[in-house]
């Protein structure tokens, strides 16, 4: 049997690494664990409340939340104290303010706790802005998805009116280039590329490209595992 591995997939919003990671888990037979899913949903309890972005009262907050991943045959379903809010995340309100929640040390000191239990045995995919370089430093396989501005607004406005969300290209690039710069600069697990991960850019690869690459490392991975722990330790 092969060993159970983690595989982390980081990256700027918009280079395809929700979809390519929840395949890649589903071709390995692996757990996807959706980390974005988890800071939208604080950040949607924080705007229904109605609270102050703020340490004090998100820390608080996140506390007291119940986010609960549930994987059912439709894919992973986000679940706040009781409620599917797997569409409310996506709202061009929580996209807004989730970049500002997430820079929270309050907010990334105990979801980073929660991320890591849940990966601990390895056998996932994680994506985010964090998971290599923070999360799980020591993961076996780290991916860094990097794509053209201009394409990345392409797919997110795609995405989102096809979702029901009336935006145009002008209002994703706005939300784009800001979180960017956001996630690139806060004090708190800034997005960056981890020195060891293998930078895949997805300008011009189809999601099935995209999907065939990684698991081509995977593959490396374990050949190489196997060879090494046939003649001396990994």
């Amino acid at each position: 049997m092969a060993k159970l591995i983690i595989v982390t997939i980081d990256g700027p919003a918009g280079a395809g690494k929700s979809t390519t990671a929840r395949r890649v888990a589903e071709r390995l037979g692996y757990l996807y664990i959706d980390t974005g899913a988890m800071y939208r949903a604080v950040t949607l309890a924080a705007l229904r409340s109605n609270i102050e972005l703020d340490n004090q009262h998100l820390d608080v907050l996140v506390h007291e939340a119940d986010i609960q991943l549930v994987y059912t045959p439709l894919g992973q379903r986000t679940i706040l104290n009781g409620e599917d809010v797997s569409e409310a995340i996506r709202h061009s309100d929580v996209t807004n303010k989730v970049s500002a929640v997430s820079a929270l040390p309050a907010v990334r000191n105990i979801l980073v706790a929660k991320q890591r239990e849940m990966g601990r045995g390895g056998g996932v995919v994680m994506d985010g802005r964090d998971i290599g370089s923070v999360v799980f430093p020591h993961a076996e396989v780290k991916i860094y998805l990097i794509a053209a501005l201009e394409e990345r607004i392409r797919r997110r406005t795609t995405e989102m009116q096809r979702n029901g969300h009336a935006l145009t290209e002008d209002d994703v690039r706005h939300q784009i280039v800001e979180r960017d710069e956001m996630d690139s600069q806060r004090a708190t697990s800034p997005l960056v590329k981890p020195p060891d991960a293998i930078e895949v850019d997805t300008t011009s690869l189809a999601i099935d490209e995209q999907v065939d690459r990684i698991l081509e490392y995977v593959d490396k991975y374990h050949r190489t595992y196997d060879i090494i722990s046939t003649y001396g330790n990994f």
